[in-house]
C-alpha cells in the first residue's frame, strides 16, 4: 500500500502489521514542527512525561559527559583489535585510509528499498544508477560484515541474508536468518547480532555461518539501531516501539539494564558514541532531537533538540562533527562534538525525508535515503550544499556506502573501528 494511503494514528505500536510498523508510523513526521500536540499516535502510549517536562535546558548536559575510562585504560573485550588512538574510537576512519581487505573494491553505494524488495547501486562518481537486483521481502539495510569481506542485505520479513560480493556488486544465494531487521557484529568479531524486532530479541549468531548461538529477549518493543563502548565490554540498544534503551553485556550475551526515555511517545532510532567515548548520542524522531547520556553509568538521557524527526547518526572522517538526519523536515543537523553544539542546519532544497546512509570514503559526501521520496541524496560535507537527488526504489532506507576507511565493522550501514 502506497505511504501516503496510511493513517498510523489509528494503529497501536505494538499492534500493526511488521510492514507499515517500519515505514508509515513515521510518514506523519513530515507534517511535525517542534510542538507535542501531533505526536500521540505516532509512538509508545503516554508514559505522563511531557513535551515541556522533557526540554532539560542545554547547560544540563555536561551531566552526560562525567567522566570516563580513557580508551587505552579500559581493559578490551579479548580479542577485540586494540584502538589505534587513547582519546578516539574513529581513528582508523580517515580519509581513504581503506584496509588492504577494500582496496580494489570498486566505489558504490547500495540502497535497499523496503518496498520494492530491490538493491539499488549507484555509482557515487557519476550518481548514476548502475545496477538494480532482486532480494528478499522488505530488505531494510545493507551490512558490512566484521571482516569487510560481505555487505549482507537484511530481508526483515523474507527471513534472510542476502550476501553481496563488494568486489562484483552481486548478489549470492540467500542464508536462512529469522526478523534480520538490522545487524551488528562483536568487537572480537565472533558474533553477529540480530536485531530482531518483531521477535523482541537480540540474536546472537556465528559471524561467519550465521548458525543460531543464542536468543536473548529485549523484553522492549522495536530493538533496533546500537553501538559498542570503546572497550567492547558493552552496547546499547534503542527500542523504537516502548521509547527504551537496553545496556548489554557483550561477553555474557546478557541486558544488564535497562531505562524507559523520559519522554512522552519517544521513538528512539540510531546510535553512536562521541569519539573520546564519554557521551552516547540516541537519535530520537519523535522527541525531534538528540538524547545524550553517559553509557558507563548509563544515565538518564537529556533532549538536544535538532529537527523533526531526528534519526541517522554519522560521523565526519575528522572525528570532528556529527550529521543529524531529520527525516521529518529534510534537513541535516551538524554537531560540534568539542562543544557539543549544534553548528549548521543545512536544508534539502524542495525538501525531502533523509534517513540511514554513511559518508564517502573521502569524507567529502554524506549520502543519504530519501525514505518517502524514493530517492537518494549526496550532500557536501563542507556547506550542506545537494550535490545530487537521485531516483532509486521505493522505501530507501539503510543505503550503506562502501567501501569505507576502517579495520573492521561493527555492523549497521557501516560502523567502523
Amino acid at each position: 500500500m502506497p505511504i501516503s494511503a496510511a493513517t498510523p494514528a489509528t494503529v497501536s505500536a505494538t499492534t500493526r502489521s511488521p510492514l507499515r510498523r517500519r515505514l508509515l508510523p513515521c510518514a506523519a513526521l513530515t507534517a511535525l514542527a517542534t510542538g507535542a500536540l501531533l505526536l500521540s499516535g505516532c509512538g509508545a502510549p503516554s508514559r505522563g512525561h511531557s513535551w515541556q517536562q522533557s526540554l532539560t535546558p542545554v547547560a544540563a548536559r555536561a551531566s552526560a559527559s562525567a567522566s570516563a575510562l580513557p580508551l587505552s585504560a579500559a581493559p578490551r573485550l579479548p580479542g577485540m583489535p586494540a584502538p589505534l588512538s587513547a582519546t578516539d574510537v574513529y581513528a582508523a576512519d580517515r580519509p581513504n585510509a581503506l584496509s588492504p581487505v577494500v582496496r580494489n573494491f570498486p566505489s558504490r553505494i547500495y540502497v535497499p528499498n523496503t518496498l520494492s524488495d530491490t538493491v539499488t547501486v549507484i555509482d557515487p562518481a557519476s550518481y548514476k544508477v548502475v545496477d538494480t537486483f532482486d532480494v528478499g521481502h522488505e530488505p531494510q539495510h545493507v551490512v558490512p560484515s566484521w571482516d569487510l569481506k560481505t555487505l549482507w542485505v537484511n530481508n526483515d520479513l523474507g527471513n534472510s541474508l542476502t550476501p553481496v560480493d563488494p568486489a562484483t556488486g552481486k548478489p549470492g544465494t540467500p542464508v536462512d536468518v529469522h526478523d534480520p531487521y538490522n545487524l551488528y557484529f562483536t568487537p572480537d568479531g565472533k558474533y553477529a547480532v540480530v536485531m530482531a524486532s518483531n521477535d523482541h530479541a537480540l540474536v546472537f549468531r556465528d559471524a561467519h555461518t550465521m548458525q543460531l548461538v543464542k536468543s536473548v529477549p529485549s523484553e522492549c518493543a522495536g530493538v533496533n539501531h546500537a553501538d559498542f563502548s570503546t572497550d567492547g565490554r558493552y552496547f546499547i540498544v534503542s527500542c523504537e516501539f516502548s521509547g527504551e534503551l537496553l545496556k548489554v553485556d557483550t561477553a555474557k550475551m546478557e541486558v544488564v539494564a535497562r531505562q524507559r526515555i523520559p519522554f512522552d511517545g519517544s521513538m528512539p532510532q540510531d546510535v553512536k558514541i562521541s569519539p573520546d567515548g564519554r557521551v552516547w548520542y540516541v537519535a530520537d524522531m519523535v522527541a525531534n532531537g538528540v538524547w545524550e547520556l553517559n553509557g558507563d553509568t548509563f544515565s538518564t538521557p537529556v533532549l538536544l533538540p535538532t529537527g523533526a524527526g531526528a534519526h541517522g547518526l554519522y560521523v565526519s572522517r575528522d572525528s570532528k562533527s556529527l550529521y543529524i538526519s531529520n527525516r521529518g523536515e529534510g534537513s541535516v543537523s551538524v554537531l560540534d562534538f568539542a562543544t557539543g553544539k549544534l553548528v549548521h542546519k543545512w536544508q534539502i532544497p524542495g525538501g525531502g525525508s533523509p534517513d540511514m546512509g554513511g559518508v564517502s570514503a573521502d569524507g567529502k559526501v554524506l549520502w543519504l535515503s530519501g525514505r518517502y521520496n524514493s530517492e537518494v541524496y549526496a550532500m557536501s560535507t563542507e556547506d550542506g550544499r545537494l550535490l545530487a537527488r537521485i531516483p532509486v526504489g521505493d522505501g530507501p532506507h539503510g543505503l550503506c556506502v562502501y567501501p569505507q576507511p576502517g579495520r573492521y565493522s561493527l555492523g549497521h550501514t557501516g560502523v567502523f573501528r
